[in-house]
């Protein structure tokens, strides 16, 4: 069974060209971390989702896979 997926964290940086090393250095968090939201192995609180799509400059909505 596929693990169920949360975010488009991962997603997002490809598609504006970063890398979880300068999302780390951005938002001053361990790579370690960021690896782990991008896998969807661990969540972001809220707060980080939202200094994550400030960063990326989108809305915080383009983070998260839609239910419908």
């Amino acid at each position: 069974m596929s693990k169920p997926v949360y975010n488009r964290i991962k997603a997002v940086l490809a598609e504006n060209g970063k890398t979880n090393l300068w999302l780390a250095n951005e938002l001053g968090l361990n790579t370690n971390t960021i690896s782990k939201w991008c896998r969807n192995d661990m969540q972001p609180r809220i707060e980080n989702l939202f200094q994550v799509a400030k960063a990326l400059d989108v809305d915080v909505r383009e983070l998260l896979v839609s239910t419908k």
